[in-house]
């Protein structure tokens, strides 16, 4: 098999005791499936593959000539080594296992390969019936087939092994909901198979409605010039699209859409009828492709009678356009101007992209983002989705209106990761060599001595006294020459001679009870705020891009206050600006009755608009009102930020970024110097500034994501080479991290994500905490 598709770059396990070269063409799925036992020959696959985890996706073989597949909806999960294993929806485990590179694209992966499979099954198949020995096959026929995908840290799968029947082994430890799931699974089968409904004709009905005489009964499919469509006709297909969304637990598996994909799929069906009958899935999926296709061009204008339609679908071809990027996209699918969603995917270390588009009429004119954006522009990637709009408009009528719009998603990978080997060592850094904001002092990974490891990895370790210990990140490596060999899931800040506890959720909402906590401040500061409201409550019930002042009266079971007022309103005209000094005085105002003690706690941060004035503000303030110095103020530091050059916004040069260390310095001084609490958070973030998320400041750290609480969410760990801690901090680093991910509450619909923001979020909480909790060993 692999010797006779060399190029399709089969992701097969292959058995050491199979010699031959490829396979009979006769029994393909069945010689698929005779590799090894997996159950028996788990640990040394996982060992040899570097596999973290093996699934099973359940595909149902209705047709082979042509071929017709559908995948189960559900996968089981299996950890062969410790052979625990469970059961969940197969898009929620790639969202949650893959949920730091890309969920979708490795979902895609996993389909693609056991397409790659069927396809060379089907090629096989209709080679051994249409020669002398051939026979009738049965057009009513099925078959349950079983993959074992294996997937380590990357988004790229192996098959393991196909099992040529329905495949439930979990040895001698099925449960009640094992059994269960298997019920279900063959209950759902059953019902797909015993359907009255045909997709074929179905699909022949639907482009009949749509498309009138361009459809034959025999399935011709005749490509000819567009057309306007009625109401009625556009109601057809999507309804028609509805159907397909509502086959059940099954869904169809299409081939991939890649081009290179599409030229070997394109090769393997050179059998196929040349007048492209419906007698194969390529044909079927080229034709859904276009209804599809139009159906984006019509959802918009579905409530407009028939001449606007027209006349809005003539403005869309008269304004194609071409799209331009760079560094160069690999856009997935290939631009055509009719197809109006796009993927590409980039490195970690592609921070930035140009992105253009010209349209091909002179009566058209193209925008990014809005109706008055420009036509190309340098856009920030953080890392995860970024998404790019491009919209079309016509500019012939006095009012421009928007005649068609395009979005680019871009995917930008995490940090190459290794995973932990025996043979690590430690190493240490502060700045990024790319970015130097201490010219004379060391960059990038540094060995660390055994003296430093040594006092790190004490039992009993001091808590640090203020939030701007000096400290550095600290990770694991292969070798601290070169950082591709990090387990960079690893790394955590390491104050000097101290640690920040992490206090758990009964002492945190005994330190918070009936204070009252404000915040002031830009999206940074927020981010802070959203992260304790989730620790305190272990849920995070509401959540917006607040722009003004916002109160919190649900706080750990309504005994906490918490109120939040964005600084300074940007958008709006310098000089119609609030002060700095009316937009506290207003947030005081509002979150009346405040006690003059530590009872009512400040506090004031954001990326870099805060000054030393700032604080001498606030010291004003609290003396017109009375308030001494029993009141807390916690003052959040400036942060890395507006460093890329990214049109619309101000960017700061090299130079000026190597200011803001010792502007810094001086506002840590100030507030220290006032009696206020401190949390430094540019030393924490300098040294990882490519690690922001969306927002073309380049300054996020954190991102608020929808939480999906209608599916379980169990907790997947890697397996690691060997057990280490590197003293009581470095392994504590792993609480707020599973408190996080894995332990809100089932029903939150919103969760904080983000490692730095949590580093610098956790030391916040413990400078509130200070004075309020009682010494625990650590």
């Amino acid at each position: 098999l692999l010797g006779t598709f060399t190029d399709l770059q089969l992701p097969l396990v292959t058995p050491d005791c199979s010699g031959q070269p490829g396979l009979s063409r006769a029994s393909t799925a069945r010689n698929v499936s005779q590799s090894s036992t997996i159950i028996e020959q788990a640990h040394d696959i996982l060992k040899a593959q570097d596999l973290s985890v093996i699934i099973k996706a359940y595909v149902l073989v209705t047709s082979l000539t042509p071929l017709r597949a559908f995948i189960h909806s559900t996968t089981t999960v299996w950890h062969p080594p410790k052979k625990k294993h469970f059961t969940i929806k197969l898009k929620r485990f790639f969202e949650i296992f893959f949920r730091n590179s890309s969920p979708q694209q490795a979902f895609n992966n996993m389909k693609e390969a056991i397409n790659k499979l069927l396809l060379i099954t089907e090629v096989f198949s209709k080679s051994s019936s249409s020669g002398p020995n051939s026979f009738n096959q049965c057009s009513q026929c099925f078959q349950m087939l079983t993959f074992d995908i294996g997937f380590s840290m990357s988004i790229h799968p192996v098959v393991l092994k196909v099992h040529e029947n329905f495949d439930f082994q979990v040895e001698n430890e099925s449960t009640i909901q094992d059994q269960i799931s298997k019920e279900l699974l063959f209950e759902d089968t059953f019902k797909f198979l015993l359907s009255n409904e045909s997709s074929t004709s179905s699909f022949i009905e639907a482009l009949q409605k749509i498309y009138g005489s361009s459809v034959s009964k025999d399935g011709t499919y005749n490509r000819e010039d567009e057309q306007c469509f009625s109401l009625e006709q556009i109601h057809s297909m999507i309804t028609f699209i509805k159907e397909l969304k509502s086959l059940g637990q099954f869904e169809l598996l299409f081939p991939s859409s890649a081009p290179k994909i599409q030229m070997l799929l394109h090769d393997l069906y050179r059998m196929v009828d040349p007048m492209r009958r419906l007698n194969s899935v390529l044909t079927v999926h080229w034709l859904l492709s276009s209804v599809l296709q139009h159906f984006q061009f019509m959802n918009k204008e579905a409530h407009t009678n028939l001449s606007e339609s027209c006349t809005v679908k003539n403005k869309n071809t008269m304004c194609l356009l071409k799209i331009f990027t760079s560094p160069q996209l690999d856009l997935n699918p290939q631009f055509n101007p009719k197809i109006r969603e796009y993927y590409a995917e980039v490195p970690f270390d592609m921070v930035t992209v140009k992105i253009g588009a010209e349209p091909s009429n002179c009566q058209c004119h193209v925008h990014l983002d809005d109706k008055n954006g420009p036509s190309n522009a340098n856009y920030p990637l953080g890392l995860g989705l970024n998404k790019v709009i491009i919209l079309l408009t016509d500019d012939s009528q006095p009012s421009p209106e928007v005649v068609s719009s395009y979005r680019i998603t871009i995917y930008r990978e995490d940090r190459p990761s290794l995973p932990l080997f025996d043979d690590y060592m430690m190493c240490g850094f502060v700045q990024d060599c790319a970015s130097k904001i201490r010219p004379e002092e060391s960059c990038g990974l540094q060995p660390l001595s055994h003296e430093y490891l040594s006092a790190i990895s004490q039992t009993v370790f001091k808590t640090c006294e203020a939030g701007d210990t000096k400290g550095q990140w600290i990770v694991p490596c292969l070798s601290c020459s070169d950082n591709r060999t990090c387990d960079w899931r690893e790394i955590t800040w390491q104050p000097h001679g101290c640690q920040y506890s992490v206090l758990a959720k009964p002492e945190l909402q005994r330190c918070v009870e009936g204070r009252r906590i404000l915040f002031i401040g830009d999206s940074t500061n927020r981010g802070m705020m959203y992260y304790l409201i989730e620790r305190v409550n272990k849920t995070l019930q509401e959540w917006q891009k607040t722009h003004d002042v916002k109160c919190y009266h649900n706080i750990n079971e309504g005994k906490t206050f918490i109120s939040y007022s964005y600084y300074p309103q940007f958008w709006m005209n310098a000089n119609q600006r609030p002060t700095f000094e009316k937009a506290l005085e207003q947030l005081l105002q509002r979150s009346r009755p405040l006690e003059n003690t530590d009872q009512t706690v400040l506090i004031v941060g954001g990326v870099q608009w805060l000054n030393s004035n700032h604080l001498q503000i606030i010291q004003k303030i609290f003396n017109m009102i009375n308030y001494g110095k029993q009141h807390l103020v916690i003052v959040k530091s400036i942060g890395m930020g507006f460093h890329l050059p990214v049109d619309g916004i101000h960017s700061l040069s090299q130079a000026e970024v190597q200011n803001l260390w010792n502007e810094n310095l001086i506002i840590l001084d100030t507030a220290k110097n006032l009696g206020y609490e401190v949390v430094d958070t540019f030393v924490i973030t300098m040294g990882r500034y490519k690690e922001f998320l969306q927002g073309k400041c380049g300054c996020h750290f954190h991102e608020v994501v929808k939480s999906n609480p209608s599916e379980e969410r169990p907790h997947i760990t890697m397996t690691l080479s060997r057990h280490y801690t590197l003293g009581k901090y470095f392994g504590s680093q792993s609480k707020p991290s599973q408190l996080q991910d894995y332990a809100t509450n089932s029903q939150s619909p919103y969760h904080v994500r983000g490692p730095i923001n949590q580093v610098y979020s956790e030391i916040l909480l413990s400078r509130l905490c200070a004075n309020k909790r009682q010494f625990v060993s650590t």
